[in-house]
């Protein structure tokens, strides 16, 4: 017999996830709100981010509450939209996350800045890799201790199977 789970029948059917995303209308600042620009520069925990507004403030950010349920993601160099807070300078809300095609709109209509970069990560990019051609480039000292430690391994082999020959 099949074993089943109890209650109402398990689970029915696994949810599948579009790639397709869903073209939604593109969300300008508001000037009377008291809302800006702004890109994530650090993740602090605690549905906390530190972030770097477009009039060049750096904030404390806090992610609301219907961002985190839903599950929308945040990381560094994605571009947000924040609401100033009135009372503290200093912090900000995180109310709109974003997708890097509505981010590149964005740069097109001249909402943003030229010198903002769009979902890049800056530590990243600084770290330039070396492309490895296989040669290995030796001092003078390093090849002559490589030689005698081949020398001693080959003097212990020797040594090694003199001593089992007459076994």
């Amino acid at each position: 017999m099949p074993i089943k789970k109890g209650g109402k029948k398990g689970k029915k059917g696994k949810k599948v996830k579009d790639n397709n995303e869903i073209e939604r209308p593109l969300e300008f600042k508001s000037v009377e709100d008291n809302q800006e620009y702004a890109q994530i520069t650090k993740l602090l925990g605690n549905c906390r981010c530190s972030v770097l507004c477009v009039d060049g403030v750096e904030r404390l950010a806090h992610i609301r509450g219907t961002m985190t349920k839903k599950k929308q993601w945040v990381k560094v160099g994605d571009l947000v939209l924040v609401s100033l807070r009135e009372f503290e300078q200093s912090k900000c809300d995180v109310i709109y996350l974003y997708t890097l095609k509505e981010a590149r709109r964005l740069k097109l209509l001249g909402e943003l800045p030229n010198d903002i970069k769009i979902n890049e990560n800056i530590d990243l990019l600084e770290k330039e890799d070396e492309e490895d051609i296989g040669i290995d480039i030796i001092d003078e000292d390093e090849e002559k201790e490589i030689e005698n430690e081949l020398l001693k391994k080959e003097q212990f082999k020797n040594e090694f199977e003199d001593n089992f020959k007459y076994i």
